[in-house]
Parts: C-alpha cells; structure tokens; sequence
C-alpha cells in the first residue's frame, strides 16, 4: 500500500483552514502506525492526495517536525521518525505526574457530576468490550474508538479542574509514546485490564480516596513503559533511543 493509498479515504472541510487538517490527518495516521517508522512522505504526492498545493502541506509538516514524528530532510525528502524511547520516557513522566495531582485534588471535592462524567466515560468503554473477539482481542475500528474513549476518560479529569489547556499539552507531547502502546497492543484481555483500572480510579476519587486514586492511576499508566525490552526485541527497526 503506497501513502496515496493511505490517504484516499481522507477528506478536507474546505471551510477550515488546510494546513492544520492535513496535520491533524497525518498526526493520526503516524501515531496509529499507519504510517510507520521509515515511510517516506513526498511533499508533491501529499498535494495530489490532498487535493492542495504545497504550501499547507509543507506547513503541516514542519509541525509534525516540532512534535519529533517526522525528519525533514531539506531538498531531499521527509520520513516518518523511529520512536523516540527517551521522548515516550518525558511524555509519560509529564502525565504521570498531572495526572497523580488530578485525581488526588478530585478525590477530596468529588461531586455527583463528576462522577456522571466518569461513569458516562467507562460505560462507553464497557460497551465496546462486547466487540472484542473469542481471544479478548479489540481489533480495526473497534480498537481504535476504544483508544478514543480512553482519551475521553482522562480528559474527564483535566476538564473537571479547567486544566484542558494541560491536556492539549499532554496530547501534544504524546506521539511517540501513543505509537510505543500501538506496538504494546492489542493483547489478549488488555482492553478488559483497562477498564478495570479505570473503574478502580473512579471507584477510589468516589469515596474520596486521594491515596488510593493515586495508586490506581500509577498502576494504570505503568503497564506499556514496563514493556520496552521486549518491544525493542520484536520492533528493533521502529525504535530508537
């Protein structure tokens, strides 16, 4: 499959400005590995798949080289960047640590709205872990939105503070640790482990348990970071670092 094939299902709202569509769109097909480590991305072949000229492609680009997804190569080409250990390491320090002050500062001001929220959250998840397959698998457009509704549950807790401008930033910073738990999963009963780990932070913030939401959330964000050796192993040519 050539990456003119990979965008062909892609399609632009021409009432938004192109440049950040096409990053957005390049963004999710990098992280979800769609695009994988080593592709090589021609600027005049994203303009015919786009439909655009150049310019909002090169745009694009260069911010994806800011995030580290890509290297651009001046007059020569652009390629979708290995995954950076040390930059997964920094993202997933960076979110541990907001996230252990979120849910232990939720835990002590719990209210029945934001326990709605929460449960709204894991009843999503709950629902698509009836798609999964005789082996506990969540596979093709079910596990994709099962990763957006694990989004929508820790963003449940930026918002509940007003922090959403910190999980840009987390969002931001998450690309090649999004991409290291696409080589992680899926995995037989990962997604039921998920949700279990996320009632057992919503069931700690209810009864106001600010230690207990804390260890929850530690075991819950540990689990991909404590893999690396063996995603080296099996991945050595889309790692790095």
């Amino acid at each position: 499959m050539t990456v003119l094939d990979t965008l062909a299902p892609l399609r632009l709202d021409r009432s938004r400005h192109a440049a950040p569509q096409v990053f957005e769109q390049l963004r999710a097909l990098i992280v979800s590995m769609e695009l994988a480590p080593g592709t090589v991305l021609v600027r005049s072949e994203l303009a015919e798949g786009f439909g655009l000229s150049q310019t909002p492609i090169r745009d694009a680009l260069m911010r994806l080289g800011e995030e580290g997804l890509v290297q651009i190569f001046a007059q020569h080409a652009t390629v979708v960047s290995r995954i950076d250990l040390t930059a997964a390491r920094h993202a997933h320090f960076l979110r541990q640590s907001l996230e252990l002050e979120l849910v232990g500062t939720l835990a002590t001001q719990a209210d029945a709205g934001l326990l709605a929220r929460l449960h709204s959250a894991l009843a999503a998840q709950r629902a698509l872990l009836g798609l999964q397959d005789a082996q506990g698998l969540l596979t093709g457009p079910a596990y994709a939105d099962f990763i957006e509704a694990d989004r929508a549950f820790h963003q449940v807790l930026y918002s509940a503070l007003g922090m959403d401008d910190l999980w840009a930033l987390v969002r931001r910073e998450s690309g090649h640790i999004d991409r290291l738990r696409r080589l992680h999963l899926p995995v037989p009963g990962k997604a039921a482990s998920v949700v279990a780990q996320h009632e057992a932070i919503a069931e700690a913030i209810a009864r106001h348990d600010p230690d207990g939401a804390r260890a929850a959330l530690r075991e819950h964000l540990s689990g991909t970071l404590g893999q690396i050796d063996d995603i080296r192993q099996r991945h050595p040519d889309a790692v790095t670092g």
